[in-house]
């Protein structure tokens, strides 16, 4: 059986390597392996959803769900040191390098810790950031969608990046199904950004 980098243990033989990557003005050294998401490089559609995110007005805490190595939330943490960035995942490797890359890029203010879906998340979060696992198929990515909102205070935003050939039209008429609004803030090389908030 092949492993997806949303397997929970990885069988892939492990080799890690470093780069460095700049995010929101900030210099960050990863670690990477195999068996996690886009190993190179930080990939387009996450880029785009770090570049693109504007700092909710509700306070609040920031939980980034499927967050592989942590590009996401480990940028977002570093922007917003004055929140708590929470970063989920099934897969172990990834959560390992998570934490490395937590530690060595001196951030803080960053929850790293394992879980499927939202089984182990507790609070509620002023925003929830995904690049959702699209291979995963569709059942788990509205499955996001939906305990988001769930997981969300009052006025709290769900920030999504989706390509539009990987469903990003079923996607947002899936969230007009949940949100109260639903807006696409950025569309780039086929990506939509797309911004869901909870009543």
């Amino acid at each position: 059986m092949v492993d997806h980098y949303y397997t929970e243990r990885p069988n892939v033989e492990s080799k890690p390597f470093q780069w460095t990557y700049m995010l929101r003005g900030h210099q960050f050294l990863f670690t990477v392996d195999q068996g996690v998401f886009s190993k190179k490089e930080v990939d387009f559609g996450s880029r785009l959803l770090i570049e693109t995110f504007v700092e909710p007005t509700v306070p609040g805490n920031i939980l980034d769900v499927g967050c592989g190595y942590g590009p996401i939330g480990l940028a977002l943490a570093k922007d917003f040191p004055h929140r708590m960035i929470d970063m989920i995942d099934v897969n172990e490797r990834a959560i390992e390098l998570a934490e490395k890359n937590k530690r060595q890029n001196k951030i803080e203010n960053a929850r790293i810790y394992i879980s499927n879906l939202f089984d182990r998340v507790e609070g509620r979060f002023a925003a929830i950031v995904t690049n959702p696992p699209i291979r995963a198929g569709k059942a788990v990515v509205h499955a996001i969608f939906e305990q988001s909102a769930n997981y969300l205070l009052s006025k709290g935003e769900l920030w999504v990046v989706i390509q539009k050939k990987q469903g990003a039209p079923s996607a947002l008429e899936k969230l007009n199904m949940i949100f109260a609004q639903v807006d696409v803030v950025e569309k780039k090389k086929g990506y939509f950004i797309i911004r869901a908030q909870k009543a």
